[in-house]
């Protein structure tokens, strides 16, 4: 099997960043290890094991531990598992599945059945998203909550609205100079005080070592996704070039039998929640079930 990065050296690079992004978090933490039949899939278990489990997924080209970062406000909340996504930067194995089959949804599903759940909370951003919209097709049944943040997999735009990232990633990848990088990244982020440190180390080290995942989670078919009942909280933003609100919204209210949605307006795809977002976040996935 081919590896997903460039050299050992810089897998280590990549690993090194991981672990040192961990040690940042509030509280304790500690490594799970599962078995699928895709390969095995590392978790990083962590929160508070007295709340309700909260599966967890990170963006694409990203970590679970700089996920954990951006996701602070969930720690105290819930009892999470952060999934490394198979085939991406991480720990879980290298088996790089196909974002345009339910390929994702079914090592998904069979990732909460070896944890030893019926079903189970789930949150995810970006690429996360389009994973848990897989899931929620393929095994509506192991679905409890969810929320979907910019997510893919609902209503993803055309390639061409994100084909202005392409030239400054070549010269980055040419010159590895600074202002390329961030050039590169600014149609998601808006405005530049959106690419925090933890980001551009993220996506820096990703870019320079790994072998990065271009195709998103294709979008869904609705009929699938309509046999999924599980109340649902999406939330797009307005200015996203790669999953806009006016595009993901109104299809996720036509597919999603208990949708609840929110435009992040003047917003990209890379965002930071305010503190009012994050409560809605966090009391839509506390919510019990009647």
């Amino acid at each position: 099997m081919k590896s997903i990065y460039k050299s050992e050296e810089g897998k280590q690079k990549i690993l090194a960043l991981y672990d040192e992004q961990l040690t940042r978090l509030s509280c304790t933490y500690k490594d799970r290890y599962v078995t699928t039949s895709y390969g095995k899939t590392h978790l990083i278990e962590t929160g508070d094991d007295t709340k309700k489990p909260l599966l967890v997924f990170h963006g694409g080209n990203a970590t679970t531990a700089y996920n954990l970062l951006y996701c602070k406000f969930l720690l105290d909340k819930f009892h999470i598992y952060a999934v490394d996504t198979i085939g991406h930067p991480g720990k879980s194995a290298e088996t790089c599945l196909s974002p345009n089959t339910y390929d994702y949804g079914k090592w998904a599903s069979e990732v909460i059945t070896a944890l030893s759940y019926d079903k189970i909370r789930c949150f995810g951003g970006s690429f996360g998203g389009g994973i848990i919209a897989k899931l929620m097709c393929v095994s509506p049944e192991k679905m409890e909550r969810v929320v979907l943040l910019v997510p893919s997999g609902i209503k993803n735009a055309a390639a061409i609205k994100s084909a202005s990232m392409l030239g400054p990633m070549i010269l980055y990848w040419l010159t590895h100079k600074e202002k390329w990088l961030i050039q590169c990244m600014m149609p998601m982020a808006i405005r530049k005080e959106n690419i925090t440190d933890d980001i551009y180390e993220t996506a820096k080290r990703s870019i320079q070592y790994a072998k990065i995942k271009k195709g998103m989670p294709s979008n869904v078919r609705p009929a699938d996704m309509r046999k999924c009942f599980a109340p649902t909280l999406v939330m797009a933003g307005e200015k996203d070039c790669l999953f806009p609100a006016s595009k993901v919204i109104p299809q996720a209210k036509k597919m999603i039998p208990n949708c609840t949605t929110k435009c992040l307006m003047n917003r990209g795809h890379m965002t930071d929640l305010s503190k009012e977002e994050e409560q809605l976040i966090v009391e839509f996935l506390q919510e019990s079930i009647a």
